[in-house]
């Protein structure tokens, strides 16, 4: 069973909302923020609810992830043999409630679980283009024993 907490390079930006009387605007990335080593491609994706898209990783390419409509639960899991926090799950709450930027490194498995009920989109950023050809896409089933995690909700 892994620990949960916080993984080393797992960098989370929170966004400001800067609201007026016509609705809000919100910068999400800026090339000074110095969060990704290179830009590779953008990507928009929608999830119905209650959709589990888990897990995956990369060995070549850094994610940042952002939820401007509906709301997500993210679980990351260190994969990397020479970590710190090797085999440390952290989970982290983002959508359009609680606006925030994840940069997910090279070799931490990633995966999310739409909450509520409406669709989630996510607006991802890589740091390489997507090659067919040769995609950066190791798969790992959602309900992985080695990572251990437990989907439901917890009534607390």
């Amino acid at each position: 069973m892994s620990q949960f907490g916080a993984i080393e390079g797992v960098v989370v930006k929170k966004l400001v909302r800067h609201p007026d009387d016509r609705g809000f605007f919100q910068e999400i990335l800026r090339d000074d923020d110095e969060l990704l080593r290179r830009f590779g491609q953008a990507s928009l994706s929608m999830s119905y609810p209650g959709v589990i898209k888990a897990f995956h990783y990369h060995e070549r390419q850094d994610d940042l992830w952002f939820f401007p409509v509906g709301s997500a639960q993210v679980v990351l899991h260190d994969l990397r043999p020479d970590s710190p926090t090797k085999g440390i799950t952290q989970v982290l709450y983002a959508g359009e409630d609680h606006p925030i930027l994840i940069v997910i490194p090279v070799g931490v498995a990633h995966g999310y679980r739409v909450l509520g009920p409406k669709p989630l989109m996510i607006v991802y950023f890589t740091t390489e283009s997507y090659r067919p050809d040769n995609p950066d896409e190791k798969r790992l089933a959602w309900d992985d024993p080695t990572i251990g995690f437990d989907w439901s909700t917890q009534f607390r």
